[in-house]
């Protein structure tokens, strides 16, 4: 069968580094970048370093608001899929381009397959809730990767059309970390310029959320946090970030917590388990240091990931020094047996199942 892929943003291009593998061995995929992350340090170095098949169309589509941008990727994947006539679109996790592609498929008759689906926060007052909540009564085949998903899609009536397969981000995980050896793959690339070497002992932090940036407030208590802690810090800087850390670095007088340019996922995942802690906002960041049994605080008001948050393996934390500082001292207890997110072999399972649908 023929599979149009669409995808946007960093975290999808893992999964996809994981799923077209996989998907490409039994079936046709037509590869869609919306452009939604069009960084080349947040997009070509992925496709670069995970081998990524180049997509087959590029829109180029990024900025304005929100509805702004979901509204040029619905038209413009529309004009894909009339072309493409594809049996199934598949769409991960929950972006504007997830949306995006959801709706200009569900509208064309052509189902929908919703990869990480079923992951509430209970507010809608977070755009990215919006995307997934709709994507997943667009599906007609919901892939989730923990039991807490399909318990959410068993209570919105979903249940029949869900299945737990495990994470792609395990899978790819797993993967690629293989290839690391724990280590990056050359000198880190200093915000300034200048290559920084890794320190023995260090935390690993990253941060993007709106939240969590839209002013200076909230990322200068995440920066004093790191400040006061006895290794310095790594903290990769999202291109958006940019200033304003290079500013609050001078004003606060940071001499422990290291400016990296934007890393790609080899490094990343390489500095999350060379980490003694990890702190972060990213959806994807945390559940790498859960794999990888690094404890975590994650800076957010809600568990966007609860399976990673039993026996204070990752716990939240406010946007305040003090705050951070404490809930970095908590000493986690690892679960023994089973693992939440499956197995490693989500993709596989993914496609023996699309096997038996279509």
């Amino acid at each position: 069968m023929k599979i149009v892929t669409v995808v946007g943003a960093r975290p999808q291009f893992i999964k996809a580094a994981a799923m077209s593998r996989v998907l490409r061995a039994a079936h046709e995929e037509v590869l869609v970048h919306t452009g939604q992350h069009h960084d080349p340090q947040m997009s070509d170095v992925f496709f670069r370093e995970l081998h990524i098949p180049r997509p087959d169309y590029d829109l180029g589509i990024a900025g304005g608001t929100h509805a702004q941008m979901t509204a040029r990727m619905l038209t413009a994947v529309e004009d894909v899929l009339l072309k493409e006539k594809p049996d199934a679109l598949l769409v991960y996790g929950d972006t504007n381009s997830t949306l995006a592609g959801a709706l200009a498929a569900v509208k064309l008759h052509i189902p929908v397959l919703h990869v990480e689906a079923g992951n509430r926060l209970g507010t809608m007052a977070n755009p990215e809730e919006v995307n997934r909540i709709l994507t997943d009564h667009m599906a007609a085949m919901l892939f989730a990767c923990v039991p807490s998903a399909m318990a959410e899609l068993a209570r919105e009536g979903l249940g029949e059309r869900a299945f737990w397969v495990g994470d792609p981000m395990l899978d790819a995980f797993r993967y690629y970390s293989a290839q690391t050896g724990g280590k990056p793959q050359g000198a880190l690339p200093g915000l300034d310029g200048q290559p920084v070497t890794l320190p023995k002992r260090f935390y690993y932090l990253t941060c993007h959320r709106e939240e969590n940036t839209r002013d200076d407030a909230a990322l200068s208590q995440i920066l004093l946090a790191m400040e006061g802690l006895p290794y310095p810090t790594l903290y990769p800087v999202h291109p958006r970030n940019r200033d304003a850390a290079l500013r609050l670095r001078e004003s606060l007088g940071l001499r422990h917590v290291t400016l990296l340019q934007p890393i790609g996922y080899l490094d990343s995942v390489a500095l999350v388990a060379g980490a003694e802690r990890v702190v972060t906002d990213s959806g994807g960041v945390q559940r790498e240091a859960f794999f990888a049994g690094v404890p975590c605080v994650t800076v957010f008001d809600y568990a966007v990931w609860p399976e990673t948050m039993a026996g204070q393996c990752n716990v939240l934390a406010t946007p305040d020094a003090a705050d951070i500082a404490r809930k970095l001292t908590l000493t986690p207890i690892w679960p023994q047996e089973g693992n939440p997110f499956g197995d490693g072999h989500a993709c596989e399972k993914v496609v023996a199942l699309l096997d038996t649908r279509f």
